[in-house]
C-alpha cells in the first residue's frame, strides 16, 4: 500500500528543456501558525540519494522566498522547520509561486513555470486516485478487524482495479505530455517496478522530444534501456569482474560452469536470506553436473557480507564492490531491487531469469539432464 501511495518520492534529480537564463524565484506563501524566523529549507540529492541543503530563508508573515540561477529543471524539495516531510518544487529559471496550508501541505502546488505547471497537473489527477486508495485502505482495515472475508476480498479487487487505473494514468501522461521531466520520472518508476515491459518502455522514450531525450534524465533512461536489452533472455550475459571475500578479484568468465547462476542478494534483504537455503540445495544436488553460482552482494559493509555467507553457508564464488544499489556490476545487469537472478549456459547466454524456489530446480534440471 506504501508503495502505491508514494507516487512522486522517487530519490533522483532530473534535468529538462525549456529553461530561462534570467534566474528563479520562488515566492511562497504557508498558511496556518507558523512562527514568524521559521526556517524553510530547499534541499536537492547528493550522488548517494540524501537530501542536502542548498539555501535557506525565513517565514515572515506566512511568506517566504528563494532566488537563484539554475542551469536546467531540476527536481528538488523544500521543507519546514518542525514539519515532518518534504514538498517537491521544480527548479527552473522564472517565477514559480508556491502556496500551501501548514497542516496539508502535500496538497500544495508549485506553478508558475512551464515544468511546474505540467507537474502541478499530473499531481492534482494523481491525489484524486491516491484519496480514493486511502479510502479503499480504510474500509479494508475495518472489514479485516470485523472478519467480514466477503467485504475485504471485494475491497482487494477494487484496489488492484485503481492500481491498473494508477498505471495507465501514468502511461497516459507520459503519452500526451512527452516534453514534460515528470515524463521521465514516470517512466523510470515503471521501469524500476517492472510496471510495463521493455519494449513498451522504448516506445514511450522514442516518443520524448529530442531535448528531453538529450537531457540527464533522457540519458539515464537511455543506458536503462539499452541494459534491459542486454538482459533479457536470449542476450549474452555482461561480462563482469569484481573484488571477493578475500580481496581478490573475480571474473565471471573464469567460473562459469555448463550452467551458472548470477545471483544479485544482500545480507540486509530477507527474500535473499529465505530463498537462500534453496539455492545451497539446488547447488549442492547439481555442482557435480556443472552448476555453479555466483554471489554478487549489494551489501555496504564487509562484515555483514561475510557473516551472511558463512550463517547460510554459501559455498560458491561472491563478489561485492560494497555499494549497495550503486554497484556497478548491478548496473550492468540493470538490477533495482533484489532478490535477482539470471541462469545462464556454457556460452553466457541468458536462459532464464529470477526463477526461485522449485522453479529453480526444475529449469536445472531440464537443462543439465536432459
Amino acid at each position: 500500500m506504501k508503495k502505491f501511495l508514494a507516487v512522486v518520492t522517487i530519490a533522483i534529480s532530473i534535468i529538462a528543456c525549456g529553461t530561462g537564463t534570467d534566474g528563479y524565484t520562488i515566492n511562497g506563501e504557508i498558511t496556518g501558525d507558523l512562527n514568524d524566523s521559521t526556517t524553510i529549507y530547499l534541499k536537492t540529492l547528493d550522488s548517494t540519494n540524501r537530501l542536502v541543503d542548498i539555501d535557506t530563508t525565513v517565514i515572515v508573515a506566512g511568506k517566504f522566498r528563494f532566488e537563484g540561477t539554475q542551469d536546467a529543471p531540476a527536481l528538488h524539495y523544500m521543507v519546514i522547520e518542525g514539519i515532518r516531510g518534504n514538498w517537491p518544487v521544480i527548479l527552473e529559471n522564472g517565477t514559480i509561486t508556491y502556496k500551501g496550508q501548514k497542516d496539508s501541505l502535500m496538497f500544495a502546488n508549485a506553478e508558475g513555470t512551464p515544468q511546474n505547471k505540467l507537474f502541478a497537473n499530473f499531481l492534482t489527477e494523481q491525489r484524486k486516485i491516491q484519496q480514493m486508495a486511502q479510502s479503499i485502505n480504510g474500509e479494508m482495515r475495518i472489514a479485516n478487524q470485523t472478519r467480514d472475508t466477503a467485504t475485504l476480498n471485494s475491497l482487494r479487487e477494487e484496489y488492484f482495479e485503481l492500481q491498473e487505473k494508477s498505471k495507465d494514468f501514468n502511461k497516459d501522461f507520459i503519452k500526451d505530455n512527452p516534453n514534460a521531466l515528470i515524463s521521465a520520472l514516470l517512466l523510470d518508476n515503471l521501469l524500476k517496478t517492472k510496471a510495463i515491459p521493455s519494449n513498451e518502455a522504448r516506445e514511450l522514450f522514442e516518443a520524448f522530444t529530442p531535448e528531453l531525450k538529450q537531457s540527464k534524465p533522457g540519458k539515464q533512461l537511455s543506458k536503462q534501456l539499452a541494459a534491459m536489452v542486454a538482459t533479457e533472455i536470449g542476450a549474452s550475459a555482461p561480462k563482469f569482474s569484481g573484488p571477493t571475500p578475500d580481496g581478490k578479484i573475480l571474473a565471471l568468465n573464469d567460473v562459469k560452469g555448463k550452467l551458472t547462476l548470477v545471483d544479485f542478494w544482500a545480507a540486509w534483504c530477507r527474500p535473499c536470506r529465505a530463498e537462500n537455503p534453496n539455492i545451497v540445495s539446488v547447488y549442492k544436488k547439481y555442482k557435480d553436473k556443472g552448476f555453479n553460482v555466483v554471489g554478487v552482494s549489494l551489501d555496504r559493509k564487509s562484515e555483514d557480507w561475510l557473516k551472511a555467507i558463512e550463517a547460510d553457508s554459501l559455498a560458491w564464488n561472491h563478489v561485492s564492490n560494497l555499494q549497495y544499489f550503486n554497484d556497478p556490476i548491478a548496473k550492468m545487469y540493470n538490477v533495482n531491487a533484489i532478490p535477482a537472478a539470471f541462469l545462464l549456459d556454457e556460452n553466457g547466454v541468458i536462459v532464464a531469469k529470477d526463477l526461485r524456489g522449485p522453479a529453480l530446480e526444475e529449469k536445472v534440471a531440464e537443462l543439465l539432464l536432459n
